[in-house]
């Protein structure tokens, strides 16, 4: 399948490679083009512009925000003057539920159709193509890119034919994930103010009742206190938070622990924390509890 690729970040290299892996065509694109190297060495042509990587069946888009993803489609040099009819873009950023359906009504007013499909899973397991990949859209194009998502991910999770269900199934995932983060800071601050080692705390939660992969992946996190070089921002963490409370308040869903953690956030950004990974806001848990100085 001849398939573009925007977006080159952490995650997108490693989707992309496991596209040219498994036999497609690929053409790649990214603002910043030194990231494109080394998929283009190992068989990728390279795009100048978002439009050049547009003339395919299906474009991946991988970027950061709601302002990237506009930046990429919109203009002559977009994915939307380039995309030909029937064609499919793919979105699997992070975005709101809000831009998700101005998309869907972007896309078929030009006969293209677009498909939702955000993953879950760092960098890692990007990859080594073990992403869940949660995807909606219309029903013969999401089976036409099935494919495309066996081969970045272990599991595709299908949610209907309304792209924007993708993106809140998403932004409920990555709050869970955050909230997840606040209370495993809370209590290893907790234990650790008690006099008890915090990695055989550990060890006890995720061998017993917490043996999920979020809980080993980021307890340890907090354990080590070990936060850079970041597998996932801590500004994309405030942005999903803040994604997610845009989503509740417009079904009207009070969200009150999402407006604990975007403050959070908030904290972790205002004394310099823009570079570090979103599990530093264990920091300002053991701050609280007079365990770490400013």
């Amino acid at each position: 399948m001849k398939v573009g690729f925007i977006g080159l970040g952490n995650m997108g290299s490693g989707m992309a490679a496991n596209l040219l892996k498994a036999g497609h065509e690929l053409t790649v694109y990214n603002r910043t083009a030194d990231k494109a190297r080394a998929l283009v060495d190992q068989g990728a042509r390279p795009a100048k512009t978002p439009a050049e990587a547009s003339k395919g069946d299906v474009v991946f888009t991988m970027l950061a925000d709601d302002g990237a993803l506009e930046n990429a489609l919109f203009g002559g040099d977009g994915v939307l003057s380039s995309l030909a009819r029937g064609a499919i873009h793919v979105s699997a950023s992070t975005i709101s539920v809000g831009l998700s359906e101005k998309l869907t009504r972007e896309h078929a007013s030009r006969g293209q159709r677009f498909v939702s499909a955000p993953v879950f899973g760092r960098p890692e397991a990007a990859r080594t193509a073990k992403l869940f990949v949660a995807v909606a859209g219309p029903e013969d194009a999401v089976e036409r890119c099935r494919p495309l998502f066996e081969a970045i991910g272990q599991k595709t999770f299908p949610f209907g034919d309304r792209p924007s269900s993708a993106n809140l199934v998403k932004l409920s995932g990555n709050f869970l994930i955050a909230s997840t983060i606040e209370a495993l800071s809370e209590v290893m601050a907790l234990v650790a103010k008690g006099g008890l080692d915090r990695h055989r705390y550990l060890e006890f939660l995720t061998s017993t009742l917490f043996a999920a992969p979020v809980y080993k992946t980021y307890g340890g996190l907090v354990a080590d206190q070990k936060f850079s070089p970041a597998g996932f921002a801590a500004p994309l963490g405030l942005k999903d938070v803040r994604l997610a409370l845009a989503a509740g308040e417009a079904l009207r869903v009070p969200l009150p622990l999402a407006s604990l953690i975007r403050d959070r956030f908030l904290r972790l950004l205002a004394e310099g924390g823009e570079s570090l990974d979103w599990s530093a806001i264990s920091v300002l848990a053991l701050e609280d509890a007079g365990l770490r100085e400013r």
